[in-house]
């Protein structure tokens, strides 16, 4: 047996996702999000897919990420949010920076220097992220100087909300007024159309206003919303599916796992999933979360273990090993989100489908 879990992607979900977008962003140019391996569907087929369905970007974190899609084949515009160490890579392999500071600017336009070259970039804003991005009162100033630099072409600008998915967007409107501020004198100096983009998904299903040039969806691509109690059409496009190793048959007052955590209450069926934590199954999970064994809930029972799950099989029948059992997804009627294993573990859907989905063997498949 193949250690770990199965994910199973479904492509035509992803294109329903990014149609969602489309729609509701009056089919504005999408900057698609495929960073972390696509939230661990799979960074190359997901980019594909969703440049055959029509983004006009992607946008990964780092520019090793942006190498692997240039390896598998993918010649279209990337954006990389984070890299400041990459220069000579973006050039090697015609990626489009995002630029958060005089000195990264300063060093690409050395290196458009030497190579007699010239590169697009595009410049980052903190409007009240306080994490990376131009700041301060001179804002403006920085940008013109970095667009009188030898080499360099600003092509567009962003920013990033801390807050569009709160149910008061009050400071996230104040981050994009600073935006629009801002956007509107560079405008005016450098006159010339750029590429403004804010809208995170969040703010691409709730928050029109920052829809502007472009969009930059990640989540709500793999069919998650950001909100609790609004998910639109779209469709999660992951299952994670693993297998029972083997069924045990104890008796009321035997202990399961690791410190004696959960002890049996009455003669149980006990299976032992090939899954643990290092197969991105929160420890968290011990005795608080549930998968799906023949389209019922089979408890998790004691902790988890780096590289096994035991479950209570006792009021399911007719289970049998190597049954295939549902981490997230449906079986029958039943289902099990990303929402429902990140509320169990105080963290959000994000971390649950980069968590499953880049330590899975990834299966893609065209149907729901």
């Amino acid at each position: 047996m193949i250690r770990g879990a199965v994910a199973e992607i479904s492509l035509s979900a992803i294109a329903n996702n990014l149609r969602f977008v489309k729609r509701i962003t009056g089919n504005r140019p999408v900057i698609a999000v495929v960073k972390a391996d696509a939230y661990g569907h799979g960074s190359a087929v997901i980019s594909k897919s969703l440049l055959n369905e029509g983004v006009s970007h992607l946008a990964v974190a780092f520019a090793s990420e942006a190498r692997e899609l240039r390896e598998s084949g993918i010649d279209a515009p990337i954006v990389v949010l984070f890299d400041r160490e990459a220069i000579a890579d973006y050039f090697d392999h015609h990626l489009l920076p995002v630029v958060s500071s005089l000195d990264t600017a300063s060093r690409l336009s050395e290196e458009a220097r030497k190579r007699a070259s010239r590169i697009r970039i595009h410049v980052k804003i903190d409007t009240g992220m306080g994490r990376l991005g131009l700041h301060g009162n001179d804002v403006v100033q920085d940008i013109m100087r970095i667009a009188d630099m030898p080499g360099i072409e600003i092509t567009g600008l962003m920013s990033h909300f801390s807050e569009a998915d709160l149910a008061d967007g009050s400071y996230a409107l104040t981050q994009l007024e600073r935006f629009n501020a801002i956007r509107g004198a560079v405008a005016a100096n450098l006159r010339k159309p750029l590429m403004s983009h804010i809208a995170n998904s969040a703010a691409v299903m709730t928050f029109e206003q920052a829809h502007l040039d472009a969009v930059r969806p990640g989540l709500m691509l793999y069919g998650y919303s950001p909100f609790a109690h609004l998910s639109g059409g779209l469709i999660p496009a992951m299952t994670v599916k693993a297998r029972i190793l083997d069924i045990r048959n104890v008796p009321a007052g035997t202990p399961v796992s690791y410190g004696r955590t959960y002890v049996t209450r009455r003669a149980s069926r006990i299976g032992v999933m090939a899954l643990g934590y290092a197969d991105g199954f929160n420890r968290l999970f011990s005795n608080n979360a549930y998968v799906l064994v023949k389209g019922q809930n089979a408890p998790v029972v004691g902790k988890v273990c780096m590289d096994l799950t035991m479950i209570d099989l006792t009021d399911i029948a007719g289970v049998e090993e190597n049954d295939e059992v549902v981490i997230i997804g449906k079986q029958d009627a039943q289902s099990i989100t990303a929402d429902d294993l990140a509320m169990r573990a105080g963290t959000i859907s994000y971390e649950i489908l980069t968590s499953l989905g880049c330590r899975s063997r990834k299966v893609y498949v065209e149907d729901h």
